[in-house]
């Protein structure tokens, strides 16, 4: 399985900064357990079309970053993440979405909807949260004690 955390924003140059090098660190630490990048898409269509043309067997599953969403610990979405991957999904996308939310139209294409709070966070550090939510999750499975239950 491959995981891309995409992050939706309209700006003509990439993001940089602190939270940005956070989210570059945690998506490299991932990557000694499982493929995985970070993209930047404009608009909410072009995050659609990606899920269109991904290639693979399967239908790409859609995790929506959403303060209305699901609130889990990191062991439910490490429980989350290894269900996806037993199931043979060969790409999942974790999204960070508009400034303005989500539309019902891709709401109503995501597998989950998951929430870090009910906090608004920036687009850059909710990323960076979770990327790293990804990383803890992935070190909760391989049984590395970078997570030690707190």
């Amino acid at each position: 399985m491959k995981i891309s955390l995409v992050t939706i924003s309209p700006r003509r140059s990439a993001p940089a900064g602190p939270a940005m090098e956070l989210l570059h660190l945690y998506i490299e630490r991932s990557l000694r357990y499982i493929p995985c990048d970070h993209r930047i898409v404009a608009t909410e269509t072009a995050l659609l079309r990606s899920i269109e043309t991904a290639a693979g067997r399967t239908r790409p599953v859609l995790f929506l970053a959403d303060s209305r969403g699901e609130q889990l610990s990191s062991e439910q979405f490490a429980t989350l993440l290894g269900r996806a991957q037993d199931d043979g999904t060969q790409s999942l996308l974790f999204a960070i979405g508009p400034a303005d939310g989500w539309s019902p139209a891709v709401l109503a294409l995501a597998t989950r909807t998951i929430a870090f709070g009910h906090i608004t966070l920036p687009h850059e550090l909710a990323a960076a949260v979770a990327a790293e939510q990804i990383y803890r999750a992935l070190t909760i499975r391989a049984g590395h004690p970078y997570h030690s239950g707190h």
